[in-house]
């Protein structure tokens, strides 16, 4: 020390100390999240088109002027949803790469594939539940049923004839549990998506489709499908005259999709904590609501603590809904 002072002027230790604070300046600034200039990426497992990315996209806009960054959507669909999500799960936990998804890869997955290339829990980082996508069942407008017991009526009487597509785990589970509910012999037809899969409902070329309402709404009303009932145990406040599957003689049919975000494991909390914050401040306003709510999604959120409890529970539900509906891991 008594050698130190005796070769250092407080004028050259002064100006020692400043170029070590200006040093440090730029790796303080790069701790800062998000950083200026760089983009988050929100990975979906499904096509544009899909109710997820039409929903997303609209979440996304008002989550980027509130972070003061740019977003953008990366559509990985592919795999019932495995693609993305094994995508997240090998990304860097800095808060760049978001997984935006629903129960076909966190819920469903683990019981439908025979190889996991990923864990739905220890894999990733709950950050918020964004709310709810009804399913509905639509069918080729040229079959001649105007309700589930007709449908299921023609069904009995020429068995193998029909056939459902499905573009996500929920079509999946959806369709194989309406047919052994209804005692019914139906061909599943899989897709990588649910738009392809919808376009080929309208064409004649399937019969059927359990769809998320985003996504097959616009074609009802364009009288291009017929919906005949909604997938949930309760009738959807989107769609108040469309009975559930329930009170039309499929009893005790009850599926559920859930939407939310996720970051790989490992994120770090205070990313966590502005993400959630940021995403139920743009999903609680009464005018995004709306929008959500006209694009077919039942929108509502809560902490991340109560995500992780919700996505725990569902692993339970959808192991049983896949068993009770004798779906065999492919």
């Amino acid at each position: 020390m008594n050698f130190l002072k005796s070769r250092i002027s407080p004028m050259t230790l002064a100006l020692a100390i400043a170029a070590g604070v200006l040093a440090a300046g730029p790796s303080a600034a790069q701790t800062a999240w998000p950083a200026p200039g760089k983009n988050i990426t929100l990975v979906l497992p499904f096509a544009a088109g899909s109710g997820t990315d039409s929903t997303t996209r609209l979440i996304s806009k008002e989550l980027a002027t509130a972070l003061g960054t740019n977003i953008v959507i990366d559509n990985k669909p592919g795999a019932n949803g495995s693609i993305a999500a094994s995508y997240v799960a090998r990304s860097e936990p800095d808060g760049y790469t978001i997984f935006v998804t629903t129960n076909t890869s966190h819920s469903a997955n683990p019981y439908l594939l025979k190889n996991m290339t990923y864990d739905p829990i220890k894999d990733f980082t709950p950050i918020a539940r964004t709310g709810d996508l009804p399913f509905m069942l639509v069918i080729n407008p040229e079959i001649p049923a105007n309700s589930v017991a007709e449908l299921v009526a023609l069904a009995k009487k020429e068995p193998g004839k029909y056939s459902y597509a499905s573009g996500s785990s929920s079509a999946i589970v959806s369709g194989a549990t309406f047919a052994t509910l209804a005692g019914i012999d139906l061909l599943h037809v899989p897709y990588k998506s649910s738009p392809p899969a919808l376009t080929d409902v309208i064409a004649g070329r399937v019969s059927m489709m359990f769809v998320d309402v985003p996504t097959g709404l616009p074609h009802v009303n364009g009288k291009a499908l017929k919906a005949l009932a909604v997938t949930t145990i309760k009738r959807s406040a989107l769609l108040p005259d469309l009975p559930t599957m329930d009170e039309a003689g499929v009893k005790g049919f009850d599926i559920t999709s859930w939407q939310g975000y996720l970051g790989p494991a490992n994120l770090p909390k205070p990313i966590v904590t502005r993400l959630n914050a940021e995403i139920r401040k743009v999903v609680e306003r009464p005018d995004i609501r709306k929008e959500l709510a006209d694009r077919g999604m039942e929108a509502f959120s809560g902490t991340p603590e109560s995500f992780d409890k919700f996505l725990k529970e569902q692993l339970v539900v959808w192991e049983k809904l896949i068993r009770e509906a004798k779906i065999e891991k492919q």
